[in-house]
């Protein structure tokens, strides 16, 4: 399979954060899984079936505790992933979906805190039809982000399970839209991918930061997976 840059750019993130600051679009969430979070340890021994399944298991809060950004806030939304919207992100949406295809893509979720200028966070869980599937997926966009953000790209590190990569970036390029240091982790769990992202904001913008809010979003997110 062709690597490509398969999730959301960071930097697109961070222009639809500013958008929504603008318009008072951060706060509480109101997605249609979030009422449905309240039941991650029942929905945690079940394959998910749905993507509003799969939002049962996603994590709702971080250990920074930023305030959740609203969905709605973002362009495009976050919360439910279909292949489409994924392959949307691509510069060729087209060819882009059938990678997707051939990795066996079913659909994702998608969630940010955070505050534009300052610490960011985003969590997005995919699930394929298959493991092979997920982990070669895990696997490209490790490494379409290390050349993207031009970081450190660690696999096992000691910090992450197995199946695990960490690319932390400690001087972002400006051009980037990056506030601060930041770090990025990518795992594969079973038929599910976790990718989790952390910017520290200039004030307190360290990797060690960004480093343990990644780390303990990606422990927290792997256990409320099945497998």
């Amino acid at each position: 399979m062709t690597p490509r840059r398969h999730a959301r750019p960071l930097a697109a993130l961070l222009a639809a954060l500013a958008a929504a600051a603008c318009t008072g679009g951060s706060g509480s969430a109101d997605d249609a899984g979030e009422g449905a979070a309240s039941t991650a340890a029942e929905a945690a021994g079940r394959t998910p079936e749905t993507a509003e399944d799969l939002a049962a298991l996603v994590v709702t809060d971080v250990p920074s505790g930023l305030a959740r950004v609203a969905d709605a806030a973002v362009d495009p939304p976050a919360g439910a992933k279909s292949l489409a919207d994924v392959a949307g992100y691509a510069e060729d949406p087209g060819y882009e979906r059938g990678v997707l295809e051939d990795y066996g893509y079913r659909y994702g979720w998608e969630r940010f805190w955070g505050t534009p200028g300052a610490t960011v966070t985003s969590v997005f869980v995919d699930q394929f039809d298959d493991a092979p599937g997920a982990a070669a997926y895990a696997e490209d966009l490790a490494g379409d982000g290390a050349e993207y953000y031009a970081g450190l790209l660690e696999q096992d590190p000691a910090a992450l399970p197995e199946g695990c990569r960490l690319l932390t970036v400690e001087t972002p390029d400006p051009a980037s839209r990056v506030t601060g240091s930041a770090a990025f982790a990518w795992c594969a769990h079973g038929v599910f991918t976790v990718a989790v992202s952390a910017v520290t904001g200039p004030e307190e913008s360290t990797v060690a930061a960004a480093t343990d809010e990644v780390t303990a979003v990606v422990t927290e997110q792997l256990d409320r997976l099945p497998g």
